[in-house]
């Protein structure tokens, strides 16, 4: 960190510049805060981080859709180990900045970590890679490539680590405006399959992922040492030397640095080797050594002490630095090696540093105001990085795996190449970040106008025989033009070479029925006699082919619908707010319809609360209605009372093929006052059971049960209500689950424990992880499926409780545990949250796949932050999210 140079902008959007935090090859980074908010005293003296673009790149059209296309990435990853961005310049915005504001998090880059205290615990290293590949995980499961990983762009922070970079912009070595509007990207890793002319797949985040691990373990980077001008063959035919890496990671940091992509691991395995409780679980307690730590600690003091001030640093000012904090006096860690020649300008340094301050914490260094006659700060020759990052492009560091690329390979040609010793031009596809389309199709893009249209194989031969230092880490160069079209704008992902075989892919949807926009969003959705999916809006119900995905009906009279049953094969019964419907499948047509207030005599004005759930072609419901109790006569002398109303509340149970009522049982009435909100949780041969909604319940209820959930069984026949009771300490929102084996599954505490119907015997306990309670189970045959708050799913023997497979899902830790959702055949075991669906086999929990839809096709629309939901029928699991509908074969 530093102070603000005389060329700074002091206010930003909304914000106040405080300070310089770091610097990339595209952008500047302050510490600032938000000047408005903390007036009114939402948030005074909160830190802000602040990315700005470089004015001369933010010129260029290219450069400012790349730009605000990995910020869109960043903010639909965002959760997990992927910070938010709170704020983006206003599209009317006349001041040029082109911006993002994100919370500031107190962290040291990975290479200022390695700076400070050598090579990393291997507990550290182990929750640095999960979290990392918890991450790459979400990103390939959309089929695109992350393309931003470096030391620079992975912090290290108290809970665990965070990504920085969502393509290769934000990942760059270096970035350049070229003639013509054109902007040069040069990348900060090549992998094998780049060196022979191949497209990056996700295997490549892979290589690189194992790249940064030995550099984690180790200090030094695998394939650095050797001759420049050999640094491509030497990625593409050497085997790395992994010796110094601790001996439980080398074999998998080997399988990273595989030569050939299919022979790699994928993020999910990686996660899972690493860390099978996930990154989270595993850094609880605490995951960075005693010296980083307090370099974090004493980082976020400053920085706080800095917003809390206010104003901007304008005068000299100790302290520990981001960027610099962490950090030996001496220096930056991210200097050029080597020299810069004479005729090159030489890079500013991104720190100033004037010696260690008196009395600072360890690892601080003192922050000056910048200056432009400070000397080239001393090179790491350790790290994988590029260089120090300041106004102008780095020179070359030799002595890493990032040997640059001759500056003038960056720019056009002077004119038609005149043989095989020519400078070419290198043109490539754009690097993607995620898309926005979650089934990415490949894209070729248009060639450059002032650039030949090249062979890319014959391209990096070209750079090879003819550059003393081919890009092994500041690699390749992307061109993007400065037209409106093809590549440049929000870019579709580049596509793999490695087929199909490349593993957690998705399969290709049979099809994807997007609800209009013009519409209301659904309310419910449900597969009718898998032939139709029902989906109910405030607007209207529709009808969707399940197996061609296109809408063929669609029902105003089904408005506000809340189930979609088949009622029989030849009509779908729907139960709106006043009446039940019952639909011709083939042009959503009403065929019968029945009015509540007809249907059911005796309850004038009923009130359906909520569908319990359904047995073959019996539904049970809840519902009210108010009666008028007149007051007793009145005593002599006395006036008589007023009347008063009460909500008198039923469980009805109604065939719907018969369309009769079976039957209606008196219930105690709920919050509200309305009808109880009862969830069915098991039906068995002659009865089923009930438990009522936490919401729904009355202080009185609350107070009775004494913070147990009540559970009651109802005879199936009849209505009679046979027992009500509590079970252990099952708590009224604790997940649960029955079985037509009179067995009842519950969560209770961290634990998943089996109690029998409905004598309430604990049959056996299944032990959880601290602070990770279980979620609703599945049962099928023998095995009960299990899902907890630490993003796992496994499978026990219903029988005994005993453990047959666990698995992580490597999603991001939430506040839910997955749901899951078991296919027609019970051999598909789908783990559904708010970030992703994951596919295992259910008998042993081999992972098969991962989906991942990231939002809106429109660049500008918002992210779409609804949790996933999974409808199993026949072969087909639709996965919905939101207004979305994806239908994947399943077995």
């Amino acid at each position: 960190m530093e102070a603000l140079r005389q060329d700074d902008p002091r206010r930003i959007g909304p914000y106040t510049a405080l300070a310089r935090f770091r610097e990339t090859a595209s952008a500047v980074q302050y510490v600032a805060h938000d000047a408005a908010t903390g007036r009114d005293g939402g948030t005074t003296g909160r830190p802000v981080l602040l990315t700005v673009a470089r004015p001369e790149l933010a010129a260029l059209p290219a450069f400012r859709r790349r730009f605000q296309a990995e910020a869109r990435t960043a903010d639909r990853l965002a959760g997990g180990w992927v910070q938010p961005h709170l704020d983006t310049p206003a599209d009317d915005a006349d001041d040029g900045l082109l911006w993002t504001a994100g919370p500031y998090v107190p962290a040291l880059t990975l290479s200022e970590a390695i700076e400070v205290m050598g090579p990393l615990p291997e507990r550290a290293v182990r929750i640095l890679g999960a979290g990392i590949a918890e991450t790459l995980s979400r990103v390939h499961a959309t089929g695109a490539v992350l393309q931003g990983l470096a030391p620079r762009t992975v912090l290290l922070a108290e809970d665990g680590p965070r990504l920085t970079a969502f393509g290769p912009l934000a990942a760059a070595a270096a970035a350049d405006a070229r003639p013509g509007g054109q902007l040069s990207v040069r990348l900060a890793y090549l992998t094998p399959e780049q060196v022979e002319g191949e497209e990056p797949g996700p295997a490549s985040d892979l290589f690189v992922l194992g790249l940064l691990l030995a550099y984690a373990a180790t200090g030094t980077t695998p394939l650095a040492d050797g001759p420049a001008a050999e640094g491509a063959e030497r990625i593409a035919r050497t085997n790395p030397e992994l010796g110094a890496v601790p001996a439980k990671l080398r074999e998998l940091i080997a399988r990273c640095l595989a030569k050939a992509p299919a022979d790699r691991p994928t993020a999910g395995t990686v996660a899972a080797e690493l860390a099978l409780e996930g990154a989270a679980g595993l850094a609880k307690g605490g995951w960075l050594p005693e010296r980083l730590a307090t370099a974090v600690m004493e980082q976020g003091v400053w920085v706080r002490e800095l917003a809390e001030a206010g104003h901007p640093v304008d005068a000299p000012v100790s302290g520990p630095t981001e960027g610099a904090v962490g950090e030996p006096a001496a220096g930056p860690v991210d200097g050029p090696v080597d020299a810069a020649p004479a005729d090159e300008p030489t890079d500013a340094p991104a720190v100033a540093p004037s010696g260690p301050s008196a009395g600072a914490p360890v690892g601080a260094v003192a922050l000056e105001p910048a200056t432009t006659t400070s000397p080239a700060p001393a090179g790491d020759t350790r790290t994988t990085q590029l260089g120090d990052i300041g106004r102008h492009v780095p020179t070359t560091d030799r002595r890493t795996t990032q040997l640059s690329v001759p500056r003038e390979l960056t720019g056009p040609p002077a004119g038609p190449s005149a043989g095989p010793s020519a400078v070419l031009p290198a043109v490539f596809p754009p690097a993607a970040p995620m898309p926005p389309r979650p089934l990415p199709a490949p894209v070729t893009p248009a060639p450059s106008p002032a650039s030949p249209t090249l062979d890319r194989r014959g391209l990096f031969i070209g750079l090879a025989a003819g550059a003393a230092g081919l890009v092994v880490g500041g690699g390749g160069v992307l061109a993007f033009g400065s037209g409106d079209g093809g590549t440049t704008d929000d870019p579709k992902p580049a596509p793999s070479h490695s087929g199909a075989a490349v593993a957690g892919l998705p399969p290709q949807p049979r099809w994807v029925y997007r609800h209009p926009a013009a519409e209301p969003p659904p309310l419910t959705a449900t597969p009718w006699n898998d032939r139709l999916l029902v989906v109910t809006s405030e607007q209207k119900a529709a009808g969707i082919d399940l197996r061609t995905g296109r809408r063929v009906w669609e029902s105003a009279d089904a408005a506000k619908g809340r189930a979609a049953l088949p009622a029989g094969k030849d009509l779908c019964f729907v139960a709106g707010p006043t009446e039940f419907l019952w639909l011709s499948p083939k042009d959503g047509k009403v065929v019968h319809r029945a009015g509540y207030a007809d249907q059911f005599t005796g309850t004038p004005g009923l009130a359906v609360s909520h569908i319990v759930g359904t047995f073959g072609p019996v539904v049970w419901f809840t519902g009210s209605h108010k009666v008028t109790v007149k007051a007793p006569p009145p005593k002599k002398g006395k006036k008589r009372g007023k009347d008063t109303q009460v909500v008198r509340s039923y469980l009805f149970a109604y065939d719907v093929l018969r369309r009769k009522e079976l039957w209606r049982t008196p219930v105690p009435t709920g919050r509200g006052p309305a009808a109880p909100v009862y969830r069915l949780i098991a039906t068995g041969q002659d009865d089923f059971v009930v438990r009522q909604s936490p919401a729904s319940l009355t202080p009185g209820d609350v107070q009775a049960a004494k913070g147990k959930a009540v559970f009651r069984g109802f005879d199936q026949k009849t209505g009679k209500q046979l027992w009500s009771r509590s079970f252990g300490a099952v708590a009224p929102d604790a997940a649960a689950l029955g079985d037509d084996r009179d067995v009842l599954y519950a969560a209770v505490g961290d634990d998943l424990q089996a109690f029998e119907l409905p004598a309430g015997k604990p049959k056996w306990t299944l032990n959880g992880t601290t602070g990770t309670p279980y979620g609703t189970p599945v049962a099928t045959g023998t095995l009960l499926h299990t899902t907890n708050r630490n993003q796992e799913v496994g499978a026990v023997e219903r029988e005994t409780g005993r453990l047959r497979w666990r698995r992580s899902t490597e999603a991001a830790p939430g506040t839910a545990a997955p749901a899951v959702t078991l296919s027609t055949t019970g051999r598909t075991l789908l783990a559904a949250d708010a970030s992703q669906v994951t596919a295992f086999t259910a008998q042993d929990g081999r992972r098969l796949w991962k989906f991942q839809d990231i939002g809106s096709q429109d660049p500008k629309g918002p992210a779409v932050t609804a949790p996933y939901r999974v409808l199993a029928s026949g072969t087909t699991a639709v996965i919905q999210r939101e207004r979305i509908f994806y239908a994947f074969p399943v077995a």
